[in-house]
Parts: structure tokens; C-alpha cells; sequence
């Protein structure tokens, strides 16, 4: 395992992020049980992975309750623990989601009970909340702090004025500001690089994809995108990863893999560990097979050359993942 420096919040982190939204059966149909996710975090701490994401929706609390129980029997201080709150989790109580204070503040002491923690290291919004005021946010976000809830605060998708402006607000008021940014950004995804990834980097922040490996469009030929259970999931989302050229980025992952010997899997995640601007990527699954590929793919060496010709069929393409 390699580790880096998380943003400007001096605390060091994996190089990989084990993303827990796999954890609990309370989903879909591609989600594990108890027992099959303290498999995929147990294989993960053995392999030196020490930064956990996951969400109060996740499976509505049970991914965080599972991440808890099996943290909970180690160290806990060696963990980096991300958790995030915006999507309702009760739907029939509207004030169970958004950005609100009264959602942030009862979410946030929901998760904390699930996880079994005082206090996590990095809560993150979980979207933009168009009704709520980005001020009100903040200095919900700022009390958490201040309480020893919190230890630092992210954001994620969203347009980079948004971002922008959240980061001057809190520079204006003199409040917590959001140290990471965790986005859509894959080799199949690459919109994030026109405005909000040059500006994480002018602003020192954090960048944590997500779906870094397009949720299996880059693990497979593109004819078989939807052969599994949550590659079907993926493509009823209608993300634009077969859109302008994307099906050929993918078949140039596919015959590069074959010349490395590796599995496309690993090369689509080595070229994220080469860009300057990602911190971490996070990876979801639910297999200790892929799990273990991953970490492997930190030895994946790509050239200049490489990398250009992996990128030179991308066209831009609609933007996702702000949904």
C-alpha cells in the first residue's frame, strides 16, 4: 500500500479509499450481508487500506453500522472515516434529508450512533441542496466542528461556481472550509477536468472519485457493460460512458491491459494514481478478488505516451453525476 497526505488537513491516508456503499442488504440486489462485507474490510485493513467512505443512506444505516462493528475491534485512531448526508432517508419525513440544520445536526448524530464513533474524521455533503441556503450549510457544518463531532468537511458533485462560491463564503465568514472534493472522474468520465479538478488543485483541496472505474465499464469489453447485476443498475443511470469516445477509450484500455499484462481493472486505476490532481480514488466492491487486483495496480507504470493514447479518443460528452 502507498499512502498520501489528504489535502491541507495533514492527516495520511491510503492511497485507496475502500468505498462501503456495497455493505448491507437493505439496497439492491449486488449488495453483501454481515458477513460477506467484514470479509471485503478485514482483507482490506490487512492489505494497509486505512481510509473508509461511506453514507447514511448506504443500505439506510447499515453500512455504517457495519463499517462500525468491525472497526470498532481494532484501533481506531489508525482510521480515516468519511461519512456523508443529502439524500432523504425516510421518505416519508422530508426533513430526514437535505442540507438543512435540523437535517445536518440529527443525520450526523444518527451516523455517529451507527458507527460508534465520538467523532468522524471527514462528513461530507452528499450533493448541493438547491433549497437550502450554502450559508446555512456551512455554518451547520462549522457547529460540528466546533463540537468535536467533526474533524473536516467535504463536498461532492457539483458544479465548480458552487463549489467556488462555498469556499469563498467560508473565507469570508471565517468558517470550516471544505478540505476534499468527491466527484465523478474516470478515464471513461473526464468532464471534471475542464473547471473543478484545476480548481481543487489552485484551492489545495482533496479530489476522492468516485465510480473510478465507470462502475465496470472499464473492467470489461463494452459489449459486456451490462452483463452483471449492478453493471445493469449502472446503465439504467444512463451514464455517458459509451458516449463520444468512450468505446473506444475502453478498447484501448483493453488491448494496453493485454500488452502490461494486467487486468483492465488495474490499468483504468493506475492511470488515476498517475494523475497529480487525485488524492484517492474510492473503490466500491464486493469481492476480495477485485479488492486485492486494485492494490496491485499501484505497481501498474504507464508512460507519457501511454497515457496520451489512452486519452486521445475522449470527446466531451454530457455532464453526470451532479444528480
Amino acid at each position: 500500500m502507498e499512502y498520501t497526505t489528504f489535502g491541507p488537513t495533514g492527516m495520511t491516508v491510503s492511497r485507496i479509499c475502500l468505498g462501503c456503499m456495497s455493505f448491507g442488504t437493505n439496497w439492491d440486489e449486488w449488495t453483501l450481508d454481515r458477513e460477506e462485507s467484514r470479509e471485503v474490510i478485514e482483507r482490506a485493513l490487512e492489505l494497509g487500506i486505512t481510509f473508509f467512505d461511506t453514507a447514511n443512506v448506504y443500505s439506510y444505516g447499515e453500512s455504517e453500522e457495519i463499517l462500525g462493528e468491525v472497526l470498532g475491534e481494532y484501533d481506531r485512531d489508525e482510521f480515516v472515516v468519511a461519512t456523508k448526508e443529502y439524500a432523504r432517508m425516510r421518505e416519508d419525513d422530508p426533513n430526514s434529508g437535505g442540507l438543512s440544520r435540523k437535517a445536518l445536526e440529527q443525520e450526523l448524530d444518527a451516523s455517529l450512533s451507527r458507527l460508534g464513533m465520538d467523532t468522524v474524521d471527514l462528513y461530507q455533503i452528499h450533493r448541493w441542496d438547491y433549497d437550502t441556503p450554502i450559508e446555512t450549510t456551512l455554518r451547520a457544518l462549522d457547529d460540528a466542528v466546533r463540537r468535536g463531532q467533526v474533524r473536516h468537511v467535504g463536498a461532492s458533485s457539483m458544479w465548480a461556481h458552487q463549489f467556488a462560491e462555498a469556499l469563498y463564503l467560508s473565507e469570508r465568514e471565517g468558517l470550516e472550509r471544505f478540505v476534499s472534493m468527491q466527484n465523478l472522474y474516470n478515464l471513461a468520465y473526464r468532464e471534471e477536468e475542464r473547471e473543478m479538478l484545476p480548481l481543487c488543485a489552485n484551492e489545495d483541496v482533496a479530489v476522492m472519485p468516485w465510480s473510478p472505474l465507470a462502475a465496470g465499464y472499464l473492467t470489461r469489453p463494452h459489449e459486456e457493460f451490462d452483463a452483471t447485476t449492478r453493471g445493469e443498475h449502472e446503465a439504467e443511470l444512463g451514464r455517458p460512458y459509451e458516449e463520444g469516445g468512450g468505446v473506444e477509450v475502453n478498447e484501448r484500455v483493453q488491448e494496453l491491459a493485454d500488452e502490461k499484462g494486467v487486468k483492465m481493472a488495474q490499468l483504468s486505476l493506475a492511470w488515476l494514481f498517475h494523475k497529480e490532481w487525485v488524492t484517492t480514488p474510492i473503490l466500491g466492491t464486493s469481492s476480495v478478488e477485485h479488492l486485492e487486483d486494485a492494490v496491485e495496480a499501484l505497481d501498474v507504470s504507464l508512460s507519457e505516451s501511454d497515457i496520451e493514447w489512452l486519452e486521445e479518443p475522449y470527446e466531451p460528452v454530457r455532464v453526470s453525476g451532479h444528480e
